[in-house]
């Protein structure tokens, strides 16, 4: 208990409720909900094969399939209709690269999430010195965000075709005991896609947040308080500039040749002095 409030009174946990260190917590909590729907998943479906002999019959097949979705490997045991005599079906497909790829970047993106809390949380001073942090902060941010367009994306496409491929319609076109008009197949009940909607939904709003946080961790950058600062000193180089006054009042009137008061002060001057000056001398 010590520790903790030894690390709670080292920390400035007033970052989290700023967008930035926000932001960064919504991250890392849809990043887990990203990779575990869609890394922990696992779907069955079950179809049936009437056979015309009933004693070969198997009404309840269960095919099971999960991550990674390497189809090509999942197999089952189906009854051919021919005396007792069983065949092993195989599923198509193989949709692995971009599950994994979805799965990879969201595992990356919670690591990334919580190293980057932490170092907003306890080491805020190293990491605006030299304004490294904040630029590979920003690049970083732009990087995951590209990647989860690109991934969502990618998983999205696959999982249309995982489900495709899944389908009891589909399933038992692969049967040779179903081809036959005598048998009679169908589909008892197909896999839930509920949990990989939402990854598929999580990855998208992952994206979202990081887009998001784009312009919150630019503003951190060098390059954002660079621009300000340039944007600050040429609006008042402008306003001084207008407010500057257009000549100097005092050196005109200390010659006089501008002034129009110095001027007739020494007008009255010479009316006054030099006037009855003149006047005694004459008389």
């Amino acid at each position: 208990m010590d520790t903790a409030d030894q690390l709670a009174s080292v920390g400035t946990f007033q970052v989290l409720k700023l967008p930035l260190g926000f932001i960064r917590v919504l991250e890392w909590l849809f990043a887990i909900f990203a990779f575990a729907t869609c890394g922990g998943y696992s779907g069955q479906l079950r179809v049936s094969v009437d056979c015309m002999e009933k004693a070969s019959s198997n009404l309840s097949i269960a095919i099971d399939f999960a991550y990674p979705f390497r189809l090509y490997q999942v197999s089952f045991e189906a009854p051919a209709c021919e005396a007792m005599r069983r065949e092993r079906v195989f599923l198509i497909g193989d949709y692995s690269s971009s599950a994994e790829f979805f799965v990879t970047i969201a595992v990356f993106a919670f690591l990334y999430s919580l190293m980057a809390t932490v170092v907003y949380v306890f080491f805020q001073n190293k990491y605006r010195e030299n304004n490294r942090g904040p630029l590979i902060d920003f690049v970083v941010t732009v990087v995951f965000s590209f990647m989860w367009l690109v991934s969502s994306s990618a998983w999205a496409k696959a999982l249309s075709e995982v489900k495709f491929a899944t389908e009891p319609d589909e399933v038992q076109l692969l049967i040779s005991a179903c081809k036959l008009q005598t048998n009679k197949c169908g589909s008892i009940h197909g896999a839930r896609w509920s949990g990989l909607n939402t990854s598929v939904a999580f990855g998208f709003l992952n994206f979202v947040l990081w887009a998001g946080n784009i312009w919150f961790v630019f503003k951190e950058t060098v390059w954002h308080k660079g621009g300000s600062k340039f944007a600050g000193g040429a609006s008042e180089k402008q306003s001084g500039t207008f407010n500057q006054q257009p000549y100097n009042q005092g050196s005109f009137d200390q010659s006089g040749s501008y002034s129009s008061q110095g001027t007739l002060g020494q007008v009255s001057e010479y009316s006054q002095v030099g006037g009855p000056t003149s006047y005694s001398n004459q008389m």
